[in-house]
């Protein structure tokens, strides 16, 4: 009987037709297997994910391989980004044993969960195999087996636990961090290491915000040099818009062509901050598409973000996206199609696989002629229509809350920098308003959802589908993104809710998942005890926990003047300290928090009746300093602290500056606000 017709995770219903007597990640479960004395088998993987698929097709869908399986198993399917706190007991266990990790992951466990032997994809012979060696040492050497599983345990227990030492996160340690990040750059292809290669979003953010504070030329060059190339490869969907998860190889070209929400949001944030320091053309056309790829492909209208896209379309890696010269004279006839295929370095030979080539920007057009361009933007349509006629990838629509907090965060700086391009009015004003208007839409849509379907009873649910929450509790990446994003909605709208939720969710966090000497959990205290607590300070695929909530803790610190919460943050950030001064790739997003905290950061009240076309409201989204936090609106405005006590000044507008809760007096010309901000 297979128990995965009524979830909630896209990923688990792939898997509600399989011959395997599929469980949820349920009590019962357990029970289930203690009672037939036999181990359990979970299965961990992702709906958007390649070699998941491949292993359901050979092994999971094969009547064969389920009778194995239902006679000696209790065998348990979880979706990793409905359940991230069971992902990562495993994942860590995973690693222990191989040495690596990666998804579909396979573990074996007695009936009280703890892991005994584990890997990651097998071939369905392999696997075959491996069930029935499995079953075997499970009848004939349990001893054996229980004492491999204490061992494994015990490995998991020493790689979650929180202490240690503790620094201040300083100008020094960020200084250091930015220097081993220009060690480790890879000069020719832009980026961090070498194949497979993955947007590094976080160390960008970082090194944005070290360039802004110190001036250091050289963050700035790898931040410029390795966005070009991201977005010049063919990692970025040059139709589209939207970035896929990572490239296999390490100049970009050939991705794996899912695409992540958490991927894309944070890569808005970079491109938008570029843009807005430098101007630069192709940050801003990145951006903008970007946002629209959110709005258009991701968003559930009335609800949030979809998790991902799919890796495969029909089972077949690239289908949707990959080209032939003969296809673009297809589409575009003999002269476009030339000129197609020389701007998209598609050849004879391939990029890809089958002589198929993964389009890539071999030539500038943010900067050429506005034939070119015209040209361009006239082929990029075409074959965007001819692909639409293709089989297109599945999505995985489930919404999960804290990748929904970083899509909101991102949109938000989006909407604030593309409001100073729109003043201008420039050749391209009337697409980027375009996209505003259905990103704003989107961002409100989500946030909306996230406050009325995911707050449940005071506390935050992990994930939902099609409007119905699901049973997952929210893990701390949850509370801590969820509540940036509130807080930056705050300053968007100059609406007190938000700030209100905001406060609400960040006291539950640090009621429930607080650990000793300014640590945390990544579950909470009351949630559902595994064979480890999870407590991982480092940030990876997106922000950890902990670095997530305090950017959530300093924003709102910021917001409210209330300085116990800033306290606990640098408190957090004392704990990961150490490890950011030694392994800067993997705490991005402390060091981006951590310039934040290291510039002020700045609080910034504009008291006006036009927050929307004030020249102060511009200036201070312009020359904000890292992590400032800006409000508008008229003074004394209710549920809006930073604007209680601040008059207008000879009834004029005036931008109120504090930095770290020490104020500056008034200023009302946007040349004193500038020269305060620098």
């Amino acid at each position: 009987m297979n128990r995965l017709a009524d979830a909630t995770s896209p990923y688990l219903l792939q898997h509600a037709d399989n011959p395997v007597d599929w469980w949820p990640w349920c009590d019962e479960a357990f029970a289930e297997a203690k009672r037939r004395d036999v181990p359990v088998l979970i299965s961990v993987g992702y709906a958007a994910c390649h070699w998941c698929h491949v292993m359901a097709h050979e092994s999971f869908e094969n009547e064969q391989v389920g009778k194995l399986m239902n006679d000696n198993f209790v065998s348990i399917k979880v979706d990793r980004e409905e359940r991230p706190d069971v992902d990562a007991v495993y994942m860590t266990a995973t690693q222990a044993m191989t040495g690596q990790g990666g998804w579909p992951m396979t573990v074996f466990a007695t009936p009280d969960g703890t892991p005994f032997f584990c890997g990651t994809y097998f071939p369905r012979a392999n696997f075959t195999r491996l069930l029935q060696s499995v079953t075997t040492a499970w009848r004939d050497q349990r001893d054996e087996v229980l004492r491999q599983g204490a061992a494994v345990v015990e490995a998991i227990g020493g790689a979650q636990a929180v202490g240690g030492p503790t620094a201040p996160l300083d100008g020094p340690l960020l200084d250091a961090a930015a220097g081993n990040l220009a060690g480790e750059y890879d000069e020719t292809n832009g980026g961090f290491g070498g194949a497979p290669k993955f947007p590094p979003h976080m160390n960008l953010l970082f090194l944005l915000r070290h360039h802004q504070r110190t001036g250091d030329p050289r963050s700035l060059e790898i931040v410029r040099h390795t966005a070009e190339a991201m977005a010049r490869g063919g990692i970025y969907d040059q139709l589209a818009g939207g970035f896929a998860r990572y490239s296999v190889d390490a100049h970009w070209t050939v991705p794996h062509f899912e695409k992540m929400l958490y991927d894309n949001a944070l890569l808005l944030r970079v491109y938008t901050q570029l843009w807005r320091l430098t101007g630069d053309p192709l940050a801003r056309r990145v951006a903008r598409d970007t946002a629209r790829f959110l709005a258009d492909e991701l968003h559930r209208p009335g609800e949030g973000f979809a998790s991902a896209l799919d890796a495969d379309t029909e089972g077949v890696e690239g289908l949707t996206y990959a080209w032939t010269p003969a296809q673009l004279v297809e589409a575009l006839g003999e002269d476009d199609g030339r000129f197609a295929a020389d701007l998209f370095a598609v050849t004879e030979e391939g990029t890809f696989e089958h002589g198929m080539s993964v389009l890539k920007l071999a030539r500038d057009v943010d900067d050429a002629a506005p034939e070119v361009r015209t040209r361009w933007q006239g082929v990029v349509g075409q074959l965007l229509a001819a692909r639409d006629t293709r089989p297109q990838p599945a999505r995985d629509d489930k919404v999960v809350a804290a990748w929904n907090g970083l899509a909101i965060t991102a949109i938000v700086e989006f909407l604030q920098v593309a409001a100073l391009a729109l003043e201008t009015r420039d050749a391209g004003a009337n697409l980027l308003e375009g996209v505003t208007i259905v990103a704003d839409g989107a961002m409100r849509d989500a946030a909306e959802h996230l406050a009325s379907v995911h707050v449940v009873d005071g506390r935050l649910r992990r994930v939902s589908r099609d409007g119905k929450v699901g049973d997952p509790a929210g893990v701390l990446e949850d509370y801590g993104c969820v509540a940036e994003a509130f807080c930056a909605l705050h300053q968007l709208t100059g609406e007190g809710r938000w700030l209100s939720l905001a406060g609400q969710l960040l006291d539950t966090a640090l009621e429930h998942f607080a650990a000793p000497e300014g640590a945390y959990y990544d579950t909470a205290d009351d949630a559902e005890r595994l064979v480890a607590r999870p407590a991982d300070p480092t940030d990876n695929a997106t922000p950890s926990g902990r670095s997530a909530l305090v950017a959530g803790l300093v924003a709102y610190s910021a917001l409210t003047g209330e300085t116990r919460y800033r306290e606990a943050a640098e408190a957090a950030l004392a704990t990961v300290a150490p490890i950011v001064g030694r392994h800067a790739r993997f705490t991005g997003y402390a060091a981006t928090v951590g310039e934040a905290l290291l510039s002020g950061p700045y609080e910034i009240a504009v008291v006006t009746d036009d927050p929307a076309g004030d020249p102060l409201v511009a200036a201070a989204h312009r020359y904000a300093p890292p992590g400032a936090v800006v409000v508008a609106g008229l003074p004394d405005q209710p549920g809006v602290p930073l604007l209680a006590d601040r008059p207008l000044v000879d009834g004029r507008s005036a931008a109120y500056v504090c930095r770290g809760f020490v104020c500056q007096r008034p200023v009302t010309s946007v040349d004193e606000l500038v020269a305060e901000l620098g």
